[in-house]
């Protein structure tokens, strides 16, 4: 492993890295991984920051400017969830492909399109098609979250992983409450007519975070990720699983993350207030939720490392359908009287918000200290392997599946926005049918956890029976 006493300033190429090599971590390599993890955390908060921009720039689109109703926006802010689940899988690969550090400044430039983009149509409006196309370059930055897990999932041991990778996540989800505080500054300040000051803010740090990375971070050479790593991947049960899982975890919170301003929005806009008013109102709300979330989630990944990523994820599932109940309850009371929700409804209608974006950063913490952990149990069941080969196996799955779980749990977000855009255009105009779906989901997705990673890991404890190449072990995370 290299350490940075043999790095030079023009060298940024690691041949060799081994993170299980304790001698070799504790001489120089936890300096390397520390700084990689800073600034893979800033490119991917930047990242996280440009892939949610359109749920800051429906705040201030009033519809007699710009054409687009409550449920057109919905549409709006799903689309650059949808693309950037796509773009999750090759950003899997390219850290192994390009380097880390490489496709580290690669993806933070690209994020300079979506930005120019939304500042010049945001200054002259255009057609709703033109939005939604102009919306689908932001999915761009979702595909940053996929390619920085992957490095440094690299990076960190397996003792490590959970708290590594839930920091890492968590820095980088937390660029969604950081744009929505940005704008909620900007429509404080100046009204819901500025738009183009939070794109500005926006090109400022991709810059930032291109230049950090150029000068700070490292490729590792001997890492393998590609195609081939993924196809085998999903060849296990416990892959699909976690990625729907996933789903359950991340998905509510990008969607939620996407979607909370704008549910907030009409209560105001069905309160009374103005366009302009019920902007402000909901972005002094909505940034708490993300907020809350992504600084969870390094703490459901230490939980994780202490108590087990399966029996977390549990609890969390169960606690998810509770506070998915508290916003059923407070729709199902704002839906039997007439007129706009009361300030107790309204404070249900946060606290089942808040409660869910708390729940699903833990779960986010939780599930992705699974993905490795599945993978380093499975290794040990592979004969034809020595112990480094056991290890670079692990971290090449782990890599792969990190990314594809992460596509697919991200188009949970499309569908939480598909489903409060049904809700709301139904007969009964509301969002009461679309919390009921979610609680039930959340039920199914308990349910899961239960069965594929704690009900058969308590039999086997239960029977004495061991555990070998001819069972792989059903990790608890």
């Amino acid at each position: 492993m290299a350490t940075d006493t043999s790095r030079t300033a023009r060298q940024r190429d690691i041949e060799h890295w081994d993170p299980e090599d304790v001698e070799a971590w504790e001489s120089g390599g936890r300096q390397i991984a520390k700084r990689n993890l800073i600034w893979s955390v800033v490119a991917e908060h930047v990242g996280f920051s440009v892939w949610s921009i359109w749920s800051v720039m429906v705040l201030f689109m009033p519809q007699n400017v710009y054409g687009i109703d409550a449920a057109g926006k919905f549409y709006l802010v799903a689309m650059p969830t949808l693309i950037g689940a796509f773009m999750r899988i090759p950003y899997t690969i390219a850290p192994a492909r390009f380097g880390g550090r490489n496709w580290t400044i690669v993806s933070a430039l690209l994020l300079l399109i979506p930005t120019l983009l939304a500042l010049y149509f945001m200054k002259n409006p255009a057609s709703y098609t033109t939005y939604m196309v102009i919306a689908a370059f932001a999915g761009l930055g979702g595909g940053n979250f996929a390619s920085s897990m992957t490095n440094i999932n690299a990076f960190y041991p397996q003792r490590l992983k959970g708290w590594a990778l839930g920091l890492n996540a968590g820095g980088g989800n937390i660029g969604v409450p950081v744009i929505q505080l940005i704008g909620l500054l900007v429509i404080a300040t100046l009204g819901n007519t500025r738009p183009e000051i939070v794109c500005a803010v926006y090109l400022v740090a991709i810059s930032v975070a291109a230049l950090g990375a150029a000068m700070n971070m490292d490729n590792l050479r001997n890492q393998k990720s590609n195609l081939g790593a993924l196809v085998e991947a999903l060849r296990f049960k416990h892959s699909w699983v976690m990625s729907f899982l996933y789903i359950g975890t991340f998905g509510s919170f990008i969607g939620f993350s996407f979607a909370f301003g704008q549910v907030l929005q009409i209560n105001y806009l069905a309160s009374g207030d103005n366009a302009a008013q019920a902007s402000l109102h909901a972005a002094q709300i909505a940034f708490l939720g993300p907020l809350l979330g992504s600084i969870a989630r390094p703490f459901g990944g230490k939980l994780a490392d202490r108590i087990g990523g399966g029996r977390i994820t549990l609890y969390t599932f169960v606690a998810m359908m509770f506070a998915a109940g508290i916003l059923v309850a407070a729709g199902t009371l704002d839906d039997a009287q007439q007129g706009a929700p009361s300030g107790g409804q309204m404070v249900g209608y946060v606290a089942g918000f808040m409660l869910l974006f708390v729940l699903s950063g833990i779960g986010n913490g939780s599930t992705y200290k699974m993905i490795p952990s599945i993978f380093e149990a499975k290794a040990q069941g592979r004969d034809d392997l020595d112990r480094e080969g056991k290890a670079a196996w692990s971290r090449a799955m782990s890599g792969a599946l990190i990314g594809f779980a992460g596509a697919v749990g991200a188009l949970g977000g499309v569908f939480i926005n598909i489903v409060l855009r049904a809700s709301y255009v139904s007969d009964a105009k509301s969002a009461t049918t679309a919390f009921w779906v979610f609680l039930v989901f959340y039920v199914v997705c308990a349910v899961v956890t239960w069965f594929v990673f704690l009900r058969l890991r308590e039999q086997r404890a239960h029977s004495g029976e061991h555990v070998g190449r001819a069972s792989t072990p059903v990790p608890a995370g």
